[in-house]
């Protein structure tokens, strides 16, 4: 065997090991700051709390409506698995956004107005890697705050509500595994949606030294997109917004399930992830951040 057969897989596995060193120092930074863990904190008080509240009140909601937010709380009376999407459905319209705000917006602007971002950059890793690893990083906090929603609701729904087939909104009933199962294709699928608004939070990262004012802007366009999407005389831009396929989640709870508005939604995810990644790239590529 020549001496260039023993050196090459080394080059290859080189640059994925060093990614990964990168990858995990940033992991570190991010799950080690008491800020973001007190972010994870509330995301494990809420399910209880609501699950709580859900118990104490009266079986069935007081009053009409007709949203999934009604069609859950029905359904939880009967099954404490339903307190997952109903936790996930109220956590969505403020708390979850704002974990990701946080992460996101302190990810770029927080290293460039502490002044650590020069040294970041003073290592041989390059830009386009740098904020690779940054994006998966929020990717991953994202994911793990969902996951927790998901795995406390779980847990408090068992110990609140009785656990069993679980009776879809549809009417259909499936068994306990089946409903487990949806709930995990019902995470992911927010996990989806934190992802692009964290590759949103990002590309506003990198362009303002002030994390602050990177999280209250992304927070503001969440608002007033959420704002917009109930507005009647608006509902011709519904599709394009940012959070109008976050609740769309709720055709995994019907039989068969809306596979379309599923892949409208993460159609979605996947064009924001690309054009603010794009706008990130550009703008972190080309930006004298150092300074």
């Amino acid at each position: 065997m020549s001496t260039a057969e023993l050196t090459a897989p080394v080059s290859v596995r080189s640059p994925a090991r060093a990614w990964f060193r990168l990858f995990s120092a940033e992991l570190r930074l991010v799950f080690g700051r008491k800020r973001n863990m007190l972010l994870l904190a509330v995301t494990v008080v809420f399910p209880v709390v609501i699950g709580i509240a859900l118990r104490v009140a009266a079986p069935h909601p007081q009053g009409g409506g007709n949203g999934p937010g009604v069609a859950f709380f029905n359904q939880l009376a009967g099954n404490g698995v339903f307190l997952a999407f109903i936790a996930l459905s109220t956590l969505l319209i403020l708390v979850l956004p704002v974990v990701v705000s946080v992460v996101a917006g302190d990810s770029v602007a927080g290293e460039a107005g502490y002044g650590t971002l020069r040294y970041l950059l003073a290592v041989p890793a390059g830009r386009t890697r740098l904020l690779a690893v940054k994006f998966a990083t929020i990717v991953a906090f994202g994911l793990t705050a969902t996951v927790v929603v998901s795995g406390v609701s779980l847990a408090a729904g068992a110990a609140l509500f009785p656990v069993g087939p679980v009776t879809l909104l549809s009417g259909t009933t499936v068994p306990l595994a089946d409903g487990l199962l949806r709930v995990l294709f019902v995470t992911l699928y927010v996990a989806a949606a934190m992802a692009a608004l964290g590759a949103i939070g990002l590309a506003v990262s990198t362009m303002t030294e002030h994390a602050i004012g990177a999280i209250a802007a992304i927070m503001i366009l969440v608002v007033t997109s959420e704002v917009v999407d109930n507005v009647p005389q608006l509902a011709a831009i519904g599709p394009y917004l940012p959070t109008h396929w976050w609740l769309s989640f709720d055709s995994v709870l019907r039989a068969p399930v809306d596979t379309s508005t599923l892949l409208k939604g993460l159609l979605s995810f996947g064009v924001y992830v690309v054009l603010f990644g794009s706008f990130a790239w550009a703008r972190f590529t080309a930006a004298d951040v150092t300074s």
